[in-house]
């Protein structure tokens, strides 16, 4: 699953959320700290998770 970073624009908290595709098109985020929906996704590097050996 994807992870999507975000800055909440009222209290200017920093999170990151692992949610899928379809949850993230729903577009319906809250800050956790102070519950706003005011937050905008941040600009983050790619990570991905596979099966084979370095």
């Amino acid at each position: 699953m994807p992870v999507y970073e975000f800055i909440c624009q009222k209290c200017d908290h920093n999170f990151s959320l692992t949610i899928t595709i379809s949850e993230y098109e729903k577009k319906d985020f809250t800050c956790p700290k102070c519950k706003s929906k005011e937050v905008k996704r941040q600009i983050s590097s790619f990570q991905t998770v596979t099966s084979r050996k370095s």
